[in-house]
C-alpha cells in the first residue's frame, strides 16, 4: 500500500515537473521573442521613416511589421544588414542592451544571435548621403580675388547649345557620377577658378516621383555645372496623405533654405520638366522670370499669355513683396496662376520671358505618374480678389521632420495640414455663393 502511494506521489511529481520545465522553456522563447523584436526595432531606426516619400515610408513599415509578427522560433546566427549607400560617416546605435556601430562606407553587417530575418533596404537605393555637415563656403580672401563666372551664349554657332535629354534610368551612384566629384553634400556646387555673382537655391516640390527625380538629377547637374552656377538642388517631400500642395512646398523650400545658406536667387521648378537649351541661364534679374516658356506638351508655345507654370525665377525680395506662393489650392490646378497675379497685381511688376527658341523644356511623361485630383474650388479663390496679405508665406503651416543631405540634394520632408475649403473661405473673405 505504502509502495502504491509512492508511485502515485512519483508520478505526480513528474508531471508537476515536466509542466514546470514547460513553463519556464515558454518564457524563455517568449523572451527571446522580444528581444528579437527589440533589436529589430534598434536597428531600423524611426529616424529613417521620415526621410523619403510615401512608397518608401510603406516598404519600411511593412517590413517592420513583418518583423514584429514573426512566428520564427529557431535560434540561429544570422546577419542583418543594411544594404545601402556610399555614406561617409559612422552610424552608432546606443543602448544599455545593444551597442553597434555601423560603418556605412559600403554595405556593412553586424552578426547576433537572433531568428532568420529579411534584409532590410534603406530608400533611395545607392544613394550616398550624409548625417551631418556644413554648407561649403569659400574662403573670401581667394574667393575675391577670381575673376566673375562667365558662360557665353553669343556664339553664331546655336547647335552647341542644344542639350541632348538622355532616356535611360540610370542608378544614384551613377548619376553621382555624371555629376562630377566637385559636387558638395546637398547637392552643392560651387565653381572652380572662378567667383559667381549668385548663389542658387532650385526648389523641387515632390511626392511619389523618384523615377522622375532621377532623370532630373541626371540631367540639371550638369547643365548648371556648364552654366557656372553656385548652386543647391532642394527636394521638399510632402509626407502624409493629404492632398498635394505645390504651393505650399515651394514656401516651405525658401523658409527652410535661408536657414541653410546665403541664397539671393530662387528657381521653383516642377520634378518633371527637364531644359532643352544652355542659354536658358538660371539666374534671377530684377524682375522675376518665367522659365518654362515653350514646353513640347504645348508644342512649344506659351498656352496662354498669363501662364507661369513650370519652372519661375525669383530673387528674396520678391518673394517676400508677393508674401511667397498661396497655400490654399489642394490638390491640382491655379496656384500658378495665383503667383502670376501676384506679381502684377501685389509685387507691382512684369514678368519676363526669354524667347521661345531658348526657353525649351521636355516633360518626362513616362514612369506612370499620375497627376493630383482637380482641385474643384480652384477658380473660385482665384477670381474672389482675396487679399494677399491674409495668404502666402506668412500662413505657411507645416511640420518638419527632417533634413537629409544626400550628395545630389537636400531632401527636406515636411507634412503639410490640409485646410478645408470652408475654413479658406472663411479666412480669406471669399463670399459664399448663393
Amino acid at each position: 500500500m505504502l509502495a502504491d502511494r509512492c508511485a502515485v506521489t512519483l508520478i505526480v511529481c513528474s508531471i508537476v515537473f515536466i509542466y514546470a520545465v514547460y513553463y519556464i522553456v515558454g518564457l524563455q522563447r517568449k523572451k527571446i521573442q522580444s528581444s528579437i523584436i527589440n533589436i529589430a526595432s534598434r536597428l531600423i531606426p524611426t529616424s529613417f521613416y521620415k526621410q523619403l516619400s510615401d512608397n518608401h515610408l510603406l516598404f519600411i513599415q511593412q517590413t517592420q511589421a513583418n518583423l514584429n509578427t514573426s512566428n520564427s522560433t529557431k535560434k540561429t546566427n544570422h546577419t542583418v544588414g543594411f544594404q545601402s549607400t556610399n555614406i561617409l560617416h559612422n552610424l552608432t546605435i546606443n543602448n544599455s542592451s545593444l551597442n553597434i556601430t555601423f560603418n556605412l562606407a559600403t554595405t556593412t553587417t553586424t552578426t547576433i544571435q537572433t531568428t532568420t530575418l529579411p534584409t532590410i533596404l534603406i530608400p533611395f537605393l545607392n544613394a550616398s548621403f550624409y548625417l551631418s555637415f556644413n554648407f561649403t563656403k569659400p574662403s573670401l580672401n581667394i574667393y575675391k580675388s577670381l575673376p566673375i563666372c562667365n558662360f557665353s551664349i553669343s556664339n553664331n554657332d546655336k547647335s552647341i547649345y542644344k542639350v541632348t535629354i538622355p532616356q535611360t534610368l540610370y542608378s544614384y551612384d551613377i548619376i553621382e557620377k555624371h555629376s562630377g566629384k566637385d559636387l558638395y553634400p546637398g547637392g552643392h556646387y560651387i565653381p572652380k577658378g572662378c567667383r559667381t555673382e549668385q548663389r542658387l537655391a532650385l526648389i523641387l516640390c515632390y511626392r511619389n516621383r523618384e523615377q522622375h527625380l532621377k532623370m532630373f538629377l541626371n540631367n540639371l547637374h550638369p547643365f548648371l555645372q556648364k552654366q557656372k552656377l553656385d548652386y543647391t538642388i532642394i527636394v521638399v517631400n510632402q509626407y502624409g496623405n493629404d492632398q498635394f500642395n505645390r504651393a505650399a512646398l515651394f514656401n516651405v523650400g525658401y523658409l527652410e533654405a535661408m536657414k541653410l545658406y546665403q541664397y539671393d536667387c530662387f528657381i521653383f521648378h516642377d520634378v518633371d520638366l527637364l531644359p532643352e537649351d544652355l542659354r536658358n541661364i538660371y539666374k534671377c534679374e530684377n524682375q522675376p522670370r518665367h522659365m518654362a516658356v515653350a514646353m513640347d506638351k504645348f508644342n512649344h508655345a506659351l498656352p496662354y499669355s498669363n501662364f507661369f507654370g513650370g519652372a519661375t525665377a525669383f530673387r528674396p525680395s520678391d518673394i517676400l513683396g508677393t508674401n511667397g506662393h498661396p497655400t490654399v489650392y489642394w490638390g491640382w490646378g491655379c496656384e500658378d496662376d495665383d503667383m502670376y497675379l501676384r506679381v502684377v497685381k501685389k509685387l507691382k511688376k512684369s514678368i519676363i520671358r526669354y524667347p521661345n527658341e531658348i526657353a525649351r523644356y521636355k516633360m518626362i511623361r513616362t514612369h506612370g505618374h499620375v497627376a493630383a485630383k482637380l482641385n474643384p474650388h480652384r477658380a473660385t479663390i482665384l477670381h474672389s480678389k482675396y487679399n494677399y496679405n491674409l495668404d502666402g508665406i506668412n500662413t505657411t503651416n507645416y511640420i518638419l521632420h527632417n533634413i537629409v543631405f544626400y550628395k545630389l540634394f537636400t531632401l527636406i520632408n515636411v507634412t503639410l495640414p490640409e485646410e478645408s475649403f470652408e475654413h479658406i473661405r472663411k479666412r480669406l473673405h471669399i463670399k459664399k455663393k448663393k
